[in-house]
């Protein structure tokens, strides 16, 4: 009987694997493909990607859902450059001098291409005007005219001393005048008086001499009272003479340009501010000829040269930029300082672009959990998004933490789609708490984490191969290798029907593979290769599950693989550590004693069982009660542990095994040891499928492996599991030789019964058992025992007689 129940729910060796044969493929090695240069098994999240490039709307921002490693980073990417070489090629940006404001400084948009033509063009405008300036105001004709203004002037003053001169002379007074001064001396028969002669003259004369200069210095004011008005005329014919000869001088240098950016208002405008101000320079820093060049060169650039923001490359087509750092400063711009004694200063010379500054008018890439990190980016992000126009700024001016002047950049127009990649958790998040969010990114391009097989994926999957192996610079591979790395990508995947999309790790063991080729000095990468690169790192990473089979090996964790015990099953978990992931048994125990706690799980007891662990023990109350205590009230106290578990455990993979194993201390029925069970239920005793069940039969087979493989081993597991399984040649091999067992089941009387040995008896359709069945002992004891608690409430109190009401009771 034990052999018929066991030989209808054993798998064959064929059902435990999905075999990928080199005969599948129609090549030698992966030199006679062509590139594949699409994203695989992707069809949602191209067409997806490709709509959000299209829609030209503002709010159709795009975000890339998944998990790193599918290769939606690169293919987006890649995608992203093929588009924009098709679309237009976004204008040039330049900062310039505000001469009226310089801390508002103008922004200048030109034609794609165009902006260092034009920044030569001022640089040369510059070696121009140190060229001409000031040798312009040594030109003879200029000096003519100088002199003439000037003699004018001084024409003027002499004749108006000419004539004091001539009154102070008929006093016998003498007029002296110098650089800066004008004096009056007393002469006596032709010759000026020093002090000690004027001392000796009598005191009438002394005084008539005093009267008579105080009289010529009246008159002298009087003669020269316009002298200030004569000056200011002399300074403003200089002035009209100097900026008459400066827009002399000026016009073949601006001319040129004004005619070849005339098309351009912006540029025509600014030169025409250029013009205005070189007046005003020209004779402010260029006129000293004992400065030195290079010094008025710096002079000239810190006024004149633009800054440039953004320029293209004519043909570039629409820029795609990823800023894998994105700080408010490197995706908005920064305005930078410079010191002088101290004291901090700026112009528009000092501004420097951003990711989005490269990006405007194409596509700009940012990772999500990168962005969202940094202060102030996200909400400054949407509201560029939302005006549409690009605005430099520091942001701890808006705190106002900013201590010094600085800039207010004319604003830019922004035309840029944002492509945020990120994760599932942090999308749905995000349209939780933002509600924006929603309106701004109305594309989700979500990249499956594995892909199905159809009919040209193999094909696809060597394609792909082939590109990363060309990229990388790395050997071809065989038709065996890719075949044994289908057989990975589906262990990865977990199904017998699909590929993982988590492309990175295939790489990885690819480069590991291709690595331990080189060493080996073969030519091309081969399944033997591809199998020495997986042993590597299963030894690098193994560490922790050799410890806890030697420990098991030892008897220091107890698990049993052979014989049999009341109220124990073994149990099936995979521990993650780090990026590794294996499976190890556990052994699940369960006690039963009259009284009236239900089903404690232990684990939840101590705050170790997290949710789902929990529920699945819960569900089990459900189950036991509908199956067989439909005549009576389930009055039990039970225990379930995880026994020398000391983490945290979650799922509720073990409610089969939980199962088996209260049934078994219901029943008083032993179950065989020689079995590991994994699986959920529900409530009406379906067994439902579970996650890591690979790696979960291994762990098992892995000890039964060590102790000796009996041909009894073996491991139950879902029926719904079948299809995920990819298990190890080793285990295989052994599942071929019939010395280890796999078996699928639905019911939790089919694994009852692999367990026992025998069935475990079936209900009639009065819901009663066969008698002496596993099933009519676990009704029996469930029966005795609520038979317990009912005589013990029956029972009178110590000092009442039978049926006293107790004190509570009274009054009720």
């Amino acid at each position: 009987m034990s052999e018929n129940i066991a030989a209808g729910l054993r798998l064959a060796p064929d059902a435990l694997t999905r075999p990928f044969d080199p005969s599948q493929f129609n090549f030698t090695n992966t030199d006679e493909l062509e590139p594949f240069l699409g994203v695989l098994g992707q069809e949602r999240a191209v067409e997806a990607l490709q709509f959000g490039v299209a829609m030209p709307r503002p709010g159709y921002n795009v975000y890339v859902m998944g998990e790193p490693g599918t290769g939606r980073f690169s293919f987006v990417r890649r995608y992203l450059r093929a588009e924009g070489k098709r679309l237009q090629t976004p204008a040039d940006w330049l900062y310039i001098n505000n001469f009226d404001e310089p801390r508002e400084p103008r922004v200048l948009k030109l034609e794609p291409g165009s902006a260092a033509a034009f920044i030569a063009d001022i640089n040369q405008l510059i070696d121009n005007l140190l060229a001409t300036f000031p040798a312009v105001f040594e030109h003879p004709s200029f000096q003519q005219k100088k002199s003439a203004i000037d003699r004018a002037f001084n024409q003027r003053y002499d004749k108006a001393l000419d004539i004091i001169e001539k009154l102070a002379l008929e006093k016998e007074i003498a007029l002296y005048r110098d650089a800066s001064n004008i004096a009056f001396t007393p002469m006596k028969d032709g010759k000026a008086l020093d002090e000690a002669d004027f001392a000796l003259l009598p005191e009438a004369e002394r005084e008539r001499y005093h009267n008579d200069i105080s009289a010529l210095e009246v008159r002298l004011n009087e003669e020269l009272a316009s002298l200030p008005q004569w000056k200011r005329e002399s300074t403003n014919q200089l002035r009209l003479l100097n900026d008459e000869t400066i827009s002399q001088a000026l016009q073949p240098l601006l001319a040129p340009l004004s005619q070849k950016y005339a098309e351009n208002a912006g540029v025509e405008a600014y030169l025409q501010a250029v013009q205005v101000n070189l007046l005003k320079t020209v004779v402010e820093q260029l006129v000293d000829e004992n400065r030195p060049e290079a010094q008025s060169r710096v002079l000239l650039e810190e006024q004149y040269s633009p800054s440039l923001m953004v320029g293209h490359s004519l043909d570039a087509g629409a820029p795609v930029v990823f800023e894998p750092h994105p700080t408010y400063d490197n995706l908005f711009g920064r305005i930078e300082y410079n010191t002088d004694q101290g004291a901090l200063y700026t112009s528009y010379r000092q501004l420097r672009p951003g990711a989005l500054h490269r990006a405007n008018g194409g596509f700009l890439m940012l990772e999500a959990e990168k962005l969202l990190g940094e202060p102030f980016v996200w909400e400054a992000l949407k509201r560029a998004l939302q005006s549409r126009k690009l605005k430099m700024e520091s942001p701890l001016a808006e705190l106002g933490r900013l201590a010094t002047v600085t800039l207010t950049p004319e604003v830019i127009p922004l035309n840029v789609k944002v492509i945020i990649i990120g994760s599932r958790q942090l999308y749905y998040t995000l349209q939780d708490l933002d509600p924006d969010f929603q309106e701004m990114f109305r594309v989700l391009v979500d990249f499956d984490e594995d892909i199905p097989l159809a009919e040209d994926s193999l094909e696809q999957f060597a394609q792909l191969l082939k590109t990363r192996t060309s990229e990388e610079g790395m050997a071809p591979l065989s038709a065996a290798a890719v075949a044994r790395l289908a057989t990975y990508s589906a262990r990865l995947a977990e199904h017998q029907g699909r590929l993982s999309a988590r492309i990175g790790d295939l790489f990885q063991l690819v480069s590991e593979a291709d690595f331990i080729r080189q060493l080996a000095k073969d030519a091309v990468t081969d399944v033997g290769h591809i199998e020495r690169a997986l042993k590597a790192k299963a030894t690098r990473t193994g560490r922790v599950s050799a410890r806890i089979l030697d420990d098991i090996l030892a008897g220091v964790i107890l698990i049993d693989s052979e014989g049999a015990a009341i109220g124990k099953c073994n149990g099936l978990t995979v521990l993650e550590v780090g990026d590794s992931a294996f499976g190890m048994p556990a052994r699940i125990s369960a006690t039963v004693y009259p009284g009236g706690s239900g089903i404690v799980d232990i684990e939840r007891e101590v705050n170790l069982g997290q949710p789902i662990h929990s529920k699945g023990v819960m569900i089990l109350t459900g189950y036991l009660g509908s199956r067989y205590a439909q005549e009576f009230p389930l009055e039990i106290s039970a225990s379930i542990a995880l026994e020398q578990s000391y983490g945290y455990v979650d799922g509720d993979s073990a409610s089969l095994g939980e199962c088996c194993a209260l049934i078994s201390a219901l029943s008083r029925t032993p179950l065989k040891q020689c079995f590991a069970i994994t699986g959920s239920i529900n409530q009406f005793g379906e067994v439902q499928a579970v996650g890591g069940v690979n790696e979960k039969i291994e762990g098992f087979f892995r000890l039964c492996e060590a102790r000796g493989l009996t041909g009894e081993q073996g491991v139950i597991i879902p029926f719904a599991n079948v299809a995920t399984l990819m298990l190890d040649e080793r285990v295989l091999e052994a599942v071929r030789c019939e010395r280890f067992h796999v078996y699928a089941v639905r019911q939790v009387d089919e694994a009852l019964s692999l367990l026992v040995g025998e069935q475990v008896g079936a209900a009639d359709e009065q819901g009663r058992f066969p008698s002496g069945s596993v099933n009519a002992r676990v009704v029996e004891r469930l029966r005795d025992i609520a038979a317990i608690d009912l005589e013990d409430d029956d029972k009178p109190e110590e000092g009442r007689p039978a049926g006293a009401k107790a004190p509570e009771e009274e009054g009720k």
